[in-house]
């Protein structure tokens, strides 16, 4: 009989916790009685680490670690997977917007031969907000990344024990669950899968955060922008030329230049042109080593029980 490690973040969703876990039980004893369930607070606000303590006293199947502050959904990831022990090993929120009752679909589908399966949320019930931050954030990384992400994927999916593996080698500050499987490029598939509404507590994903994911995405994973930087220094330096010749024929043909004027304005053209190119060429190797350099663990752990 398989293994299998249910792993989920929980930040704001105390509420959600007893159901969760009764749901998981009934779903992953349908298919193994030898599973885990272990519960990752991300220093939930609302006391959720009680609520996990309780159910881990309850049922030694359940897991709870403790990090030492909020280090963030996806290191809250991280922290679960490298504590899990199951052949196989499921990732989902615990806002019961995954449902657990899908997770014999993405095992059954593991089983075809796959080393990760990803549910596709098609009917995704999203706020209207959510679903065009998402939408939004998605567009802006696929063209900086030159890459083409399916909108419909989320966290929600089952990776074998070699995936698993393979994520514990993975040591970068900046730590994207899904993007980090798929560059792995085990075999992977994708099936349909139920998506609930939220009914219990809001996303602590505002615009702000939004942001700051996108923007901590695109730099870890792309070098796009930098040498668009570069691209848009030397497109400087060709405006301030053909600037330059303009004035120059302009000065043959009127003789009205003000005397000065022409070498100030084309050498400050010319020299920021040329910084902005230098200044991408040389963040193209700083934004790479800057947060590996300091070696800082991807997260703290408190207490586990």
């Amino acid at each position: 009989m398989p293994k299998i490690s249910v792993v989920s973040p929980v930040y704001g969703c105390n509420d959600s916790l007893q159901e969760l876990y009764v749901r998981l039980k009934k779903s992953l004893t349908s298919i193994t009685e030898d599973f885990e369930i272990i519960f990752v607070n991300d220093d939930s606000p609302d006391n959720a680490w009680e609520t996990i303590k309780e159910l881990a006293f309850a049922d030694s199947r359940v897991k709870g670690i403790n990090l030492a502050r909020n280090f963030g959904q996806h290191r809250a990831i991280a922290a679960g997977i490298h504590h899990s022990q199951g052949d196989w090993t499921v990732i989902m929120d615990c806002d019961l917007q995954d449902r657990p009752e899908e997770i014999v679909k993405l095992y059954n589908k593991a089983l075809e031969g796959y080393d990760a399966v990803f549910g596709q949320r098609i009917g995704r019930k999203d706020t209207f907000k959510k679903k065009w931050s998402s939408r939004l954030f998605i567009a802006v990384y696929d063209y900086l990344a030159d890459s083409k992400t399916d909108p419909t994927i989320g966290n929600f999916s089952i990776i074998s024990r070699k995936v698993v593996d393979a994520l514990k080698e993975l040591k970068e500050q900046h730590h994207p669950y899904t993007f980090f499987v798929i560059w792995l490029g085990f075999k992977r598939a994708y099936v349909p899968v139920d998506h609930a509404k939220r009914e219990i507590g809001s996303s602590s994903y505002n615009f702000k955060r939004l942001i700051q994911l996108a923007t901590d995405n695109i730099v870890s994973q792309s070098n796009k922008p930098l040498k668009m930087s570069i691209r848009f220094g030397f497109f400087l330096s060709f405006v301030a030329a053909v600037y330059a010749f303009y004035l120059v024929i302009k000065y043959f043909l009127t003789d009205s230049i003000v005397p000065g004027w022409t070498s100030v304005m084309v050498s400050i053209y010319f020299i920021g042109g040329l910084i902005f190119a230098n200044l991408g060429i040389i963040g193209l190797y700083i934004g790479k080593i800057f947060d590996e350099t300091k070696d800082r663990p991807l997260y703290v752990i408190d207490e586990i029980v």
